[in-house]
């Protein structure tokens, strides 16, 4: 595994962010525990996760199963760096009581000791705001995060599905507060079918030193080999991967991208995720792995080098939007 700085922290991380999400709802207790365990195994030091994974009534189950793997002991937690995320409502029926999701002083400081409780650890690595809430200012949110700072409950502050704009501004309140460092990572969407994080998003996480974690780099499976796969008679595209692949400009798009890979000897899954490590300001994607073989294929990705004529053929196929303000403005 190689490693890098998450962001401008001295916080090592490797280049692949082991995601947790698929760990109960479709992936059993036993099998994601043999899984971290392979990843650990492979160097994979960065394991996110969010109070909300396992859904519906099983909120949080993720973070259980996580916990247990930790009580395993052998230094596992020890060796991990710890993401989770908080805003969402954690209500098994869909109805929050006041002041039970979001990013108000009062929910974060709640959300913090029953992710801690369910992920039996006294701490956590990287704590991310899962999304903009636009009703709290950021003054308070920040000295609810000194607050936990200072109790050793987490370590550092990231970001999820923020635009530029609101990275910028929750900097630059925190720098005005002084005593925190503000945010140190962005985790967005971003892939080579949906590139729109470079206009504002990326350049915004660079300006303020933030490492970017792209989730779903596999676009939900539609950069994995799917048509290949139909064709072989294996796993068909199902979800938004299917609707999309619905749409004949899109099914074009991915056919020659698939035609391009086997040209060039590639696997489509591997090429997407170390384009994505080729790309400014990315610390790593997030892999989320059902089951072990998935993991050994992501894992090759990080050592595999991507030629120049194949970079070009990929930006041909999937032209990014350009640098702003000239994407949107000439």
């Amino acid at each position: 595994m190689k490693y890098t700085q998450l962001g401008r922290t001295g916080l090592k991380v490797g280049r692949l962010v082991l995601g947790t999400m698929n760990f109960g709802p479709q992936t059993d207790e036993a099998d994601s525990h043999a899984i971290m365990d392979a990843a650990l195994d492979a160097g994979i030091n960065f394991f996110d996760t969010a109070n909300v994974y396992g859904w519906g009534e099983n909120k949080g189950r993720t973070e259980e199963i996580i916990g247990n793997w930790f009580a395993k002991g052998e230094g596992r937690r020890d060796k991990v760096v710890l993401a989770t995320k908080v805003y969402g409502n954690m209500a098994a029926d869909g109805e929050a009581w006041p002041n039970h999701d979001k990013l108000s002083a009062l929910n974060i400081r709640r959300a913090v000791d029953a992710s801690l409780k369910r992920l039996r650890t006294d701490y956590i690595d990287l704590y991310q705001f899962h999304h903009v809430d636009r009703s709290t200012p950021f003054e308070e949110i920040w000295q609810a995060i000194d607050v936990l700072v200072q109790q050793g409950k987490i370590l550092y502050v990231g970001s999820s599905n923020f635009p530029g704009y609101k990275i910028a501004q929750a900097n630059e309140i925190a720098a005005r507060r002084g005593g925190t460092i503000g945010l140190v990572s962005e985790q967005c969407l971003y892939n080579l079918a949906e590139r729109r994080a470079e206009m504002e998003v990326i350049p915004a996480a660079q300006e303020y030193g933030l490492g970017v974690i792209p989730w779903s780099p596999l676009h939900g499976g539609l950069l994995g080999g799917v048509i290949k796969k139909e064709v072989q008679g294996g796993r068909r595209a199902s979800g938004r991967a299917a609707d999309t692949l619905a749409d004949p400009t899109t099914r074009a798009q991915i056919q020659a991208y698939e035609d391009l890979l086997d040209k060039h000897g590639v696997e489509p899954g591997e090429a997407a995720l170390a384009w994505l490590l080729t790309r400014p300001g990315v610390t790593g994607p997030i892999v989320g792995p059902r089951t072990a073989e998935q993991l050994e294929s992501a894992l090759r990705a990080v050592e595999l080098e991507l030629s120049e004529e194949l970079l070009t053929g990929l930006d041909e196929i999937f032209p990014g939007p350009g640098p702003s303000p000239e994407a949107f403005a000439w």
